[in-house]
């Protein structure tokens, strides 16, 4: 099969690394894709996510056999309708699916409808009203832009005055752009935070293992919220008890729910999850594979990624038995100094030799580009996943942080924490 993966960064990375262990795979080919990317496939860097018409151009003139389209704008845009429309198989939701992700009070409409848990919530579309609401809120407490917004649109409040200056930030001055034309503000939950990525072909849903993602850029789980600074896979807080109840309760029941609702879904289904005193509970729905969950879990799977693909697509996920490897892994991001807010990029990355040939490491490309010399240059806030396997999460930690000396970068930033909470496992 020829294959087209959508998009460029540190995500759609590792689902071409794992695409590639197929014995199906004749040609893969990604737009607009990176610099790591393109060592194992033929990329169009000129072909942004977003240029719906060029994607169906470019796939036409490739003569691919699946597209799979991997971040979640253009799955909430309808990229994936569209290619349909036009005659190919497609990896990702539709759009009536994709709000799933595309509208946070959509979602957690959903999940009140059909008895999900989750925390409680209002939905808000005058600011006046959100900022009337809050006078008798309990604090800390929870605001959401209603739309896509970078994995950055959720703000803690810690105080009234936090609160309020959150609403002009998302309403007013609309800091995340028309994704704040909506807002949700919900209750504030505690406990250790999970995230389960699911296959779904509309009807089945298979869970993947478990991972943990570290949002806040700084260590210690301060400063500001970003695309995700590094994750662990499995998490050690996802207990087998824990993983029967999200089956029953949360990962079943969503599934239905939106079969119920005419919004059938196929693809992948990321699961935030809180593991509150009261039980596990939803925080959020992606439409996608995470990023970068993606990189720690897709590594320890053995299943070939095509075949599940193509089974998620033919609703036959029933006859798929998903495996994963009895290991563990951990992925450390390498950000530009300065991410999320702004940083300089264009500086050119140095050891990437090292991970050549080593079993059990990855560098996963995320924000790369090649000049016209050949070098890989920086090109985005994150940079790299670096990635690595071993027997048990204390062991891949080591390792992974070990491999992130191999490569160095101005303004090369990281967390020095990832993976921390296995201490107290």
């Amino acid at each position: 099969m020829k294959v087209l993966i959508v998009g460029g960064g540190g995500r759609e990375h590792a689902i071409a690394v794992s695409m590639k262990k197929s014995s199906r795979l004749e040609k893969l080919y990604c737009v607009p894709g990176n610099a790591g990317i393109a060592q194992i496939a033929e990329c169009e860097p000129s072909i942004g996510a977003m240029d719906f018409d060029r994607i169906i151009a470019y796939a036409r003139e490739k003569a691919v056999d699946m597209v799979f389209v991997a971040p979640d704008d253009p799955l909430v845009g309808g990229l994936a309708d569209k290619l349909e429309a036009a005659g190919f198989r497609v990896f990702g939701p539709d759009q009536k699916a994709a709000v799933l992700e595309g509208s946070k009070a959509f979602s957690k409409d959903l999940m009140k409808k059909y008895g999900i848990p989750t925390a409680a919530y209002e939905t808000f579309d005058d600011p006046q009203k959100a900022l009337d609401y809050l006078e008798t809120a309990k604090m800390p407490i929870v605001l959401k832009a209603d739309g896509l917004a970078l994995g950055k649109g959720v703000l803690i409040c810690n105080t009234l005055e936090e609160a309020r200056a959150g609403v002009r930030e998302i309403m007013l001055d609309k800091h995340f752009g028309n994704a704040g034309n909506r807002m949700v503000i919900e209750e504030f939950m505690t406990g250790r935070e999970v995230s389960v990525l699911s296959f779904v072909d509309g009807r089945t849903i298979l869970p993947m293992t478990s991972a943990q993602d570290h949002k806040r850029a700084l260590d210690g789980d301060r400063g500001l919220n970003t695309g995700g600074m590094g994750n662990f896979s499995p998490s050690p807080f996802y207990t087998e008890e824990v993983d029967a109840f999200c089956r029953k309760y949360i990962y079943q029941p969503t599934v239905d729910a939106m079969a119920a609702e005419g919004r059938p879904f196929k693809g992948v289904i990321f699961f935030g999850l809180m593991l509150t005193p009261e039980g596990p509970k939803v925080l959020e729905y992606n439409a996608r594979f995470g990023d970068p969950e993606a990189q720690v879990v897709l590594c320890r799977m053995k299943n070939d990624l095509l075949d599940v693909a193509d089974a998620c697509i033919d609703g036959t996920l029933d006859q798929v038995k998903l495996e994963f490897e009895d290991n563990a892994a951990v992925c450390v991001v390498l950000a530009s100094e300065g991410y999320p807010v702004s940083y300089q990029k264009g500086y050119e990355i140095t050891g990437l030799e090292n991970f050549e040939g080593r079993e059990d490491y990855y560098c996963f490309h995320a924000g790369t580009r090649s000049d016209e010399e050949g070098r890989v240059l920086t090109n985005g806030g994150r940079v790299l996943g670096i990635t690595a396997k071993g027997a048990t999460l204390k062991e891949a930690r080591a390792k992974a942080y070990e491999a992130a000396e191999w490569v160095s970068f101005e303004n090369k930033y990281m967390r020095h924490d990832i993976g921390k909470a296995i201490d107290e496992a």
